[in-house]
């Protein structure tokens, strides 16, 4: 029975996802879209709307790849009723062969397993399928409209993989009431009387099914001037892209749409009309950044207070002695806290490199009261998740994917390897079908399998992993709110930390020491009081942090040698005590450089550094010597997802 879905002209809004599915339509070789938003943005019903549409002209229907795929039921392998017949291996084709000629459509491919996307991306770039496997050796055409939709808060997509989709598109929900009326009246009108609503926009259909099936015929006679390629490439260029894949992808989509409106020349307002869908996944933040916005009104009377500061601190050296009180009279010019004094004094001489914060100055720091500040609002935390790997794990949880060694999770592929009697029924009888005929069968067997024909299957699941959250709490977090920001993002870390159901551990740094908060715990609700009660005021002993941090992910992995320990720094870098006789900041980096040589613990670093006119970039620097993952504070709210494509730890 032929089910009735909804016409692809009366989807109301997603006027993007409507151009990039059209585009891929006429020209397969844009390389597909991707399409990224929340749940019940009408992007699966649009996505078979346009297989409908497509369906009259020798196309195939909408082929769906399950989460569960396997990569004999993607690519194909042993048909096993014609092996145990004939004797020899016989191919049985899969899910790339039936969309050949059409679309295949990988709902949640975020979640699909790496090895089955890679499966996928490569067919649809090259047009065919290529399968070498278990003595076979076999090619077809593959040749389809490739569409992946993904919801970016239950995980991102490699970045080597998103950049392999031609297009990406970000659909939201209708925000205007009247889209929104007209949404739910077509919705109700369709379910009410199907054959009516669609015989209404039958025209509609037809008219782009014809226009279509002309830019196709079309598309072989379109062409792009010479000057319009360099457009591209500068285009390209400016916005910081990787690789040439972006620039073909706009040349293919640019003459795309160029036949679908009738045109065999490619004009400037074709490229622009595809440049946002092409480079919306792989456009980077430029390096070095572009120079900043003029300042505000009450920006140039902040930078004129600073401009005036050196002058006035020559007359104060001058004038007072040298172990005066200087800490009053900074908050008199209301200077901040803690140890934020060094760094005004760098500013007039050297801003990149702040050596010397634990001199004299910094000692009032200590002297100051301390405070406590209150917790900024949470917010929803981009995906934090560990790369996979080829490790066999235990437990439980909902972050990282892994391979498991429990008879529990999603079966991926099958090994020859014997591990715990998880037997691979489907891929044993394919590993016996080829030599039935040639085995003794005296006991009347319908299928004689020996020893190696044994294969087990290989599980995925999600686990918990250890979270150590090493939080800088100095006096110069206390700055214009900045530790009210960070211990926000924390807790918005450890609501996270909750649902994920991870393990946890929380140390703080000021004065001349580190201090374990809390022990490795499931107590979240422990965690947030501590958090909270947390004071701020003395100095910066940045490496007794990382020591303290570092020391509490591998007793961890003693304990557990599986494990994937991470440890999340949320500092400004400015490090000004030492644990020894060095220099504050080269004993930090010099610590980061030592301690990255563990590959098994990860470490992520969240910048609290304020923007402004001066920036030292200490903990950018940090996070490079440590391997780790760098994000500003701000980056860590899952709605700045829509521009940065790179994925957290994977």
């Amino acid at each position: 029975m032929h089910s009735v879905l909804y016409p692809f002209s009366a989807v109301t809004g997603q006027e993007e996802l409507k151009h990039a599915l059209l585009l891929n339509a006429v020209n397969p070789r844009i390389g597909g879209v991707v399409v990224r938003g929340e749940k019940g943005t009408a992007k699966s019903t649009t996505v078979r709307a346009l297989g409908e549409l497509l369906s009259g002209q020798e196309r195939s229907p909408v082929v769906t790849l399950p989460l569960n795929a396997t990569e004999d039921m993607v690519a194909g392998g042993i048909d096993f009723q014609c092996t145990m017949r004939d004797g020899c291996r016989v191919f049985q084709p899969g899910l790339l062969s039936r969309a050949d000629g059409g679309i295949l459509y990988v709902d949640e491919v975020n979640l699909l397993d790496d090895h089955i996307v890679d499966i996928v991306l490569d067919a649809a770039a090259s047009g065919e399928n290529r399968v070498e496997r278990e003595g076979i050796s076999f090619c077809h055409p593959a040749s389809f409209v490739l569409v992946g939709t993904m919801n970016p808060e239950e995980g991102e997509l490699r970045p080597q993989l998103l950049d392999r989709f031609g297009l990406c598109v970000e659909v939201h929900a209708e925000s205007l009431p009247e889209r929104r009326v007209e949404l739910m009246l077509r919705r109700e009108r369709f379910d009410d009387d199907r054959e009516a609503f669609i015989e209404r926009f039958r025209e509609e259909n037809e008219r782009l099914a014809q226009k279509i099936t002309a830019a196709r015929d079309l598309l072989p006679a379109v062409s792009m001037p010479g000057h319009l390629r360099g457009f591209v490439s500068e285009l390209c260029r400016e916005n910081n892209v990787a690789g040439h894949r972006a620039d073909l992808c706009i040349e293919q989509a640019a003459r795309a749409n160029a036949a679908y409106r009738e045109s065999r020349v490619v004009e400037v307002d074709d490229i622009t009309s595809v440049a946002a869908l092409v480079l919306a996944h792989r456009r980077r933040d430029a390096e070095p950044p572009p120079p900043p916005e003029p300042p505000q009104p009450d920006e140039e009377e902040r930078q004129e207070a600073r401009d005036e500061r050196p002058d006035e601190r020559d007359e104060r050296k001058a004038e007072e002695p040298e172990q005066g009180d200087g800490t009053d009279k900074s908050q008199d010019r209301g200077e901040e806290p803690g140890d934020e004094q060094p760094e005004e004094r760098q500013d007039a001489s050297s801003p990149g490199e702040p050596e010397d914060h634990d001199a004299d100055d910094d000692a009032d720091s200590g002297s100051l009261p301390e405070q406590v500040f209150e917790i900024a609002a949470p917010f929803k935390v981009r995906p934090i998740t560990s790369p996979k790997d080829r490790t066999m794990r235990r437990g439980s949880g909902k972050r990282s994917r892994s391979r498991v060694s429990q008879k529990q999770g999603r079966y991926t592929k099958s090994t020859m390897k014997r591990r715990n009697n998880d037997i691979a029924l489907d891929a044993t009888l394919r590993a016996a079908a080829p030599f039935q005929r040639h085995r003794d069968n005296r006991n009347g067997m319908a299928v004689v399998l020996h020893d190696r024909d044994i294969r087990e299957k290989i599980r995925e699941k999600r686990l918990g992993n250890l979270l150590i959250f090493v939080v800088d709490a100095s006096g110069s977090m206390g700055a214009r709110g900045r530790m009210a920001a960070s211990k926000g993002a924390v807790m918005s870390l450890l609501i996270d930390v909750y649902q994920k159901r991870d393990k946890l551990a929380l140390v703080s740094f000021r004065k001349n020491e580190a201090v374990v908060n809390l022990p490795v715990t499931s107590s979240v609700e422990l965690a947030g009081k501590l958090l909270r009660e947390m004071p701020v005021g003395g100095r910066t002993p940045f490496a007794a942090g990382l020591v303290k941090g570092y020391d509490i992910a591998r007793s961890h992995l003693m304990k557990e040698p599986d494990a994937r320990p991470m440890v999340i720094l949320v500092t400004d870098g400015k490090a000004n005590k030492a644990l020894g006789e060095r220099k504050p900041l080269d004993e930090a980096f010099e610590l980061s450089r030592k301690i990255a040589l563990e590959e098994r613990i990860r470490f992520l670093v969240v910048d609290t550094e304020e923007p402004g006119l001066v920036n030292f970039g200490l903990a950018r620097k940090i996070a490079g010597m440590l391997q780790a993952e760098y994000f500003k504070i701000d980056d860590l709210q899952a709605d700045s997802l829509v521009n940065i494509v790179k994925n957290a730890t994977s």
